[in-house]
């Protein structure tokens, strides 16, 4: 199997995990790393080098700049220096990189090969077969001077690595299902401004199908609402930030994305006891309302000169962080260098879209309505994107996109306004008053005379730069059946076509078994026991 650089070899037996539609991912975390690379090594004077790579050039959304065709050359941080650090050489005084849950070494070998300044290269998994798959995977790509296979808990390499001079520079903790387990010790092990990359694909717990289990893993209650994939990305951020916070260290987040069935976030991780103490103030408890699905956030504290904080905790709200998820200005320079060499990854030209978006989402407007959720709300028509976009606009509010939803709508609008400006478009395209239940929460909004009149004329600056260049923002299925797969077991045997189990389990409660005959007949064992100790207490009485 080859994937970017690098080739792969797979035992016959389905014994590593590996899935193929998280090329996406593995593509952008080479690229972040590389730019984290680039800031980190120019303060040691080493000049990172990524072949292909032309000029630095940042790409800018604005109209301005398109119109004029005007392209703003980024210097690099480091002027000629004498060390220059490129793929596939060891780099004495570059990055230490702990690849946790390693299964095939796929990710590591590709840092080895496509990411520059690496010092060591450390793949671990806890499975011996698949230690010893990225050992000869190591040596087939010829990255063995740079790539070490370690067969090792993970949070224990991580716990023994705490305190010590030389501790990882880049962590990277891709699981399969929940990284909580691994989040206590990340933290400690991770450089000072070290970079996390966590993946969870825990997305029923995280999106509010088990509230109660993502509370007892991420110290949030997760809820049902359309925003559930950046309210993820804001409770993973929450959890990694409350642990780090134990040991006096903060996060300060680079990129969080939500993309297909998981979520990815990249933070760099800091030791201050002054900063840890501000952290109460980029907490928030989030209220939505069950009828509208309007929402409602509450700081836990805010910063001033005499701090005083009142946290008032109820059932009906959950915990997230609500300051900015993205540092927009290292998100441009990743945005520049794929786009300047857009051959480098397979998936540049998605890598380019999502990017592209998350530099034009709204920083201080945290999680989104969704258009056609507003107008299901009230049972009228769905405005068009553009014409919601422009009333926002007229009415004097800012608004965005979210890379997290396809017809998203950010915006720093009250809830108020919101429905204002639904009402004045239900007003152009009514519904019948009279199906209406005078308990529904449509009847209760539309009773309400709306306060503003809504002009939906639209705008020029309500189409983004993203939308109007046709970027790869939402891309399709990339293959039939895709998704989340089966976890591997030790010694295989696990089929490749998992369709027979996908229609085996399907409505596996609904569709109950009416004809006795086709239920399995075994004896119980706990029916065994209970009827043994039965007998034997009626043969001593």
């Amino acid at each position: 199997m080859q994937e970017g650089k690098a080739t792969i070899l797979f035992p016959s037996a389905n014994e590593v995990f590996y899935n193929p539609v998280q090329e996406f991912n593995r593509d952008l975390t080479c690229a972040v790393i590389t730019e984290f690379a680039r800031d980190l090594l120019a303060q040691r004077g080493v000049k990172v080098v990524v072949p292909g790579e032309k000029e630095r050039v940042v790409v800018s959304l604005s109209e301005e700049a398109n119109e004029a065709g005007i392209q703003t050359e980024e210097k690099d941080g480091v002027e000629e220096s004498a060390v220059t650090a490129t793929v596939g050489e060891k780099c004495e005084h570059g990055l230490r990189v702990l690849e946790g849950l390693a299964a095939s070494g796929l990710r590591s070998v590709r840092f080895a090969l496509e990411v520059p300044g690496l010092q060591s290269v450390t793949a671990n998994d806890f499975s011996t077969k698949a230690a010893a798959l990225i050992g000869r995977n190591a040596q087939y790509n010829g990255v063995s001077h740079i790539l070490q296979a370690s067969c090792r808990d993970a949070s224990m390499l991580m716990y023994e690595m705490r305190g010590k001079k030389d501790r990882y520079d880049v962590i990277d903790l891709d699981p399969y299902g929940s990284p909580a387990s691994f989040l206590d010790a990340a933290v400690q092990a991770v450089s000072e401004g070290g970079l996390l990359c966590i993946t969870c694909t825990d997305m029923a717990v995280m999106a509010g199908n088990s509230g109660e289990t993502c509370y007892s893993k991420y110290g949030s209650v997760s809820i049902k609402a359309k925003y559930c994939h950046e309210m993820a990305l804001r409770i993973i951020l929450h959890s990694v930030d409350q642990r780090a916070g134990v040991y006096q260290r903060y996060i300060q987040p680079l990129l969080s994305v939500s993309v297909d069935f998981y979520i990815r976030v990249f933070v760099r991780v800091f030791t201050g006891q002054a900063t840890v103490k501000n952290s109460a103030s980029k907490q928030a408890l989030v209220y939505n309302c069950v009828g509208c699905g309007s929402f409602h956030l509450q700081r836990m504290g805010r910063r001033t000169k005499v701090v005083s904080l009142l946290v008032v905790l109820t059932v009906n709200a959950e915990t997230c962080v609500s300051s900015p998820i993205h540092d927009l200005a290292f998100v441009q320079k990743v945005l520049s260098g794929v786009s300047g060499n857009p051959s480098r990854f397979g998936t540049s030209k998605r890598i380019e879209g999502v990017l592209s978006m998350v530099t034009e989402e709204l920083e201080d407007a945290p999680l989104y309505y969704t258009v056609d959720s507003l107008s299901s709300t009230v049972h009228c028509n769905t405005p068009p994107l553009l014409q919601f976009r422009s009333a926002l606009l007229h009415a004097g509010h800012r608004v965005s996109l979210s890379h997290a939803c396809k017809n998203a709508i950010k915006t720093d609008a009250p809830p108020a306004a919101v429905w204002d400006i639904v009402r004045c478009w239900e007003q152009a395209n009514p519904v019948k008053r009279e199906k209406l239940s005078p308990t529904s929460p449509a009847f209760k909004i539309l009773s309400t005379k709306p306060s503003l009149e809504a002009c939906f004329t639209v705008r020029e600056d309500a189409n983004p730069q993203s939308r109007k260049r046709h970027l790869t923002r939402f891309q399709e299925n990339p293959q039939a059946f895709w998704g989340p797969k089966a976890r591997a077991k030790v010694g295989g045997g696990i089929s490749t076509d998992l369709q027979d189990k996908r229609k085996k389990c399907q409505n596996k409660r609904k569709n109950q078994i009416a004809d006795s005959s086709q239920l399995k007949s075994f004896p119980c064992k706990k029916f065994r026991q209970v009827r043994f100790i039965i007998h034997k207490a009626a043969s001593l009485s």
